[in-house]
């Protein structure tokens, strides 16, 4: 079940919105609801996975409780903590890098596991008592399949005195179907542009339509997890859940390590707090900054999956922030804001390339014809026709990247909730007729 489905849209959300504030009122009994529904929500695609969505529950549970119990003997503890990261991590690894077909979201709640036994290690929160308190956080539906990373120290208040109320279950809906625009009126739309693109074979695409496929993969993915993550916390907001941002305008950035503090935030402080600072972050010497770099980038990259086009891509991003910290390039880029979008832009652009390629050798074929080094066409007929056609939606794509102060400040007002009725009836009208449609990130 996906949050762009008529099913979750209409059937499940009411259900369990109408059963949780008007039946249940005790907050154990809500709890235990929400976890009940989030098991429900992922059995409906992994019926069978489900159980391993509990083993893990209960693993990271008795680590928790454990490290708590045996709080002044911290060889102990330590010894708990590396047997319960590294559960999390085998899970990850057998499942995601092995012929065993791919448990949607393992990597977002294996995620959480390490965030659950490492925050009470480093007292950033209490071990919760009872196991389906942890279930609930492990599990919770709506950042269950495809994030944002919710780390425990986040939200552990909330897991037991959040309060609901009119205004948080207002904003949430209205930033769910500011998701929902996103995905099924943007994103999906540029996926056929990129589809096209990367379709066809990279020795006769005119260099005017491989920037065009690249451009409409970025907007694609950009629309596509933003959306998602928009619904997430539009949904978490309706049940008292506050969970962390997880963009802010990537593609208005103006160095690589600035997009990267823009984009899935969730992600990159989660390898910043739990992976690179603990090796030393940057006060260390030149090799080992190399060295913590690497590490945190290729463990970017593999997180995506096992193709080596994800290792590349990762490491490919990860050079470019050794050598802006190595070379100050951010300070010296501020003076120069239209040659620092460009680079950025640029290089996030070659960057989505090789992360949407099937092969590296793909990938590369297709930026040797980004800057007409195949000798293909400028323009030719197909380039002309998509840009011709779909102008409009990508002059939307682009618009919708800017932030527009006043209608931030308006969303009261009756022109902005009238716009996101109608955002939201168009999209319905998608659904209804469109086909199923996941979001990428369901594949990681």
């Amino acid at each position: 079940m996906v949050f762009s489905s008529l099913l979750f849209i209409f059937v499940f959300l009411p259900i369990v919105l109408g059963i949780y504030y008007g039946i249940l009122r005790k907050r154990k009994m809500r709890n235990f609801f929400l976890l009940l529904v989030s098991l429900v929500f992922y059995a409906w695609g992994e019926p069978v996975y489900v159980f391993l969505m509990i083993g893990c529950i209960g693993v990271n549970y008795l680590a928790g409780r454990w490290i708590e119990q045996y709080r002044n003997d911290r060889k102990k503890i330590k010894r708990i903590l590396v047997l319960a990261v590294s559960f999390n991590v085998l899970v990850l690894i057998t499942f995601k890098y092995t012929q065993l077909a791919l448990p949607v979201g393992i990597s977002f709640f294996t995620f959480q596991g390490i965030s659950y036994v490492v925050d009470i290690y480093r007292e950033r929160g209490k071990a919760l008592r009872n196991p389906l308190d942890v279930g609930l956080y492990i599990s919770l539906f709506p950042q269950l399949v495809a994030g944002p990373i919710v780390r425990y120290e986040t939200i552990a208040d909330e897991i037991y005195n959040r309060c609901e109320n009119a205004e948080d279950i207002a904003e949430g809906i209205k930033r769910f179907i500011k998701g929902l625009g996103k995905k099924v009126i943007l994103s999906n739309n540029f996926a056929l542009i990129a589809d096209k693109a990367f379709g066809l074979d990279t020795g006769t695409i005119t260099i005017t339509f491989a920037w065009l496929g690249a451009l409409a993969y970025a907007l694609q993915i950009y629309y596509d997890f933003s959306g998602y993550s928009d619904m997430a916390i539009g949904l978490g907001r309706m049940f008292g859940f506050h969970f962390n941002e997880n963009f802010n305008r990537p593609y208005l950035a103006k160095s690589i390590s600035d997009f990267w503090r823009r984009w899935h935030i969730s992600l990159g402080s989660w390898f910043r707090d739990y992976v690179y600072i603990p090796l030393g972050g940057s006060r260390v010497g030149p090799i080992k900054l190399i060295r913590n770099l690497f590490i945190v980038w290729a463990l970017t990259g593999a997180w995506h999956g096992a193709n080596w086009t994800f290792i590349v891509w990762g490491i490919y991003f990860g050079l470019f922030v050794l050598a802006e910290k190595s070379f100050e390039l951010e300070e010296k880029l501020s003076c120069h804001k239209i040659i620092a979008h460009l680079y950025t832009l640029i290089v996030v652009l070659v960057g989505w390339v090789i992360f949407r390629a099937a092969t590296l050798s793909q990938a590369f074929t297709y930026i040797k014809a980004m800057f007409g080094l195949t000798h293909n066409a400028v323009l030719g007929n197909l380039g002309a026709l998509y840009l011709l056609e779909n102008f409009i939606l990508m002059f939307l794509g682009i618009i919708m990247l800017l932030p527009f102060k006043r209608v931030h400040k308006q969303k009261e007002a009756p022109l902005y909730l009238v716009g996101l009725g109608i955002v939201f009836l168009i999209a319905t009208a998608y659904l209804v007729k469109g086909s199923y449609n996941p979001f990428i990130y369901f594949n990681f």
